[in-house]
């Protein structure tokens, strides 16, 4: 027998209310669903709880470039990989404010700033701060990813006014040390924990494509979903093979099965924004058309998305026309 689950969207809890576990099985039966009942579904969540045809515009700056001792498969920065990119230094402050600028007069209204660390130095804690102090200065929501935090460095953050920390999972508990090695899935839960802990809120998500099942691809979102406060921005990202990673050669991810991962992303955290990330310049008009309807109302705007490509703002503001979608605009502050 089939579980039992109504999802319907006039019985999507609120945020802040009191949440039913979702397992595994539950989850499953739901991204299995005929196609076009999962799109259905997953519309009626995305309309009832968003404009849908508003999406939010974020620009995304690497900080600090490449050396990084972590050995995600997948990356580019790792110092693991033979991937021919140069390690820099932080970059100055006045730099990243000046970047900030331009991404808000290009419409961005949540600025992303990432440094390759497997963990901040507090040495490098005041120019962090200074750079969500003059971010925020600008009217800026504002997000880093700085790899691991302990508690009294998200405190800081949170001080400085940090809005988001971005610390994605990646992709299942069963198929993460398959991807890493040097940092555990438990730490990354251990990270979003302080971040939280700290009143930052989650941007935490995954990456598709890397040669995980179905099965992975729910077991992570399930993971998500679970958290004692659901992330409130969960990037999904198509791989990107970068050359000399260990993930190079890997084969790509059908994009049906990618739609269907927006979906139940969608279904399962029914407030969050769910972004469209990494990997866009593979996927056609119609792929992404079909993510926004299944529920993805985030993209990364500009030219790269830290060292990757990324459809420029032209290709972009074409595929908003045709599709008549408008950027998400932010709320003034109480």
């Amino acid at each position: 027998m089939q579980p039992h689950i109504d999802h319907q969207a006039s019985e999507i809890p609120c945020e802040g209310s009191s949440r039913d576990r979702v397992t595994q099985p539950e989850a499953g039966f739901i991204y299995n669903l005929p196609f076009n009942d999962l799109l259905f579904r997953a519309h009626s969540i995305h309309r009832a709880n968003f404009d849908p045809n508003a999406v939010q515009m974020s620009r995304l700056l690497s900080i600090k470039t490449g050396g990084c001792a972590e050995d995600c498969g997948y990356c580019s920065q790792s110092a693991h990989y033979p991937t021919g990119l140069k390690a820099s230094k932080l970059m100055e402050v006045e730099r990243v404010l000046s970047e900030a600028q331009r991404a808000k007069d290009g419409g961005a209204t949540r600025y992303c700033m990432g440094a390759a660390w497997r963990s901040p130095k507090d040495r490098d804690m005041d120019a962090i701060v200074a750079m969500v102090e003059g971010v925020k200065a600008l009217g800026m929501e504002t997000c880093m990813t700085l790899g691991m935090l302990t508690p009294r460095q998200s405190a800081r953050l949170a001080d400085a006014g940090l809005d988001y920390y971005n610390h994605n999972v990646d992709t299942s508990e069963r198929f993460y040390s398959e991807i890493i090695t040097t940092r555990a899935f438990a730490d990354r839960l251990e990270t979003l924990d302080n971040v939280r802990e700290a009143g930052i809120k989650v941007c935490a998500g995954g990456i598709l494509g890397m040669g995980e099942t179905a099965e992975d691809r729910i077991s992570m979102l399930v993971t998500l979903a679970n958290l004692p406060t659901p992330p409130e921005s969960v990037p999904i990202n198509m791989l990107i093979p970068i050359p000399g990673s260990r993930l190079a050669n890997q084969e790509p991810i059908d994009p049906i099965d990618f739609v269907r991962t927006i979906a139940l992303a969608r279904i399962l955290m029914p407030t969050s924004h769910v972004r469209l990330s990494a990997g866009r310049t593979d996927m056609s008009d119609e792929t992404q058309a079909l993510c926004f309807f299944a529920g993805a109302n985030s993209i990364f705007v500009g030219e790269t998305l830290l060292t990757a490509d990324n459809p420029g703002e032209d290709h972009d503001a074409t595929l908003f026309r045709r599709l008549g979608l408008k950027a998400e605009q932010l709320e003034p502050a109480e």
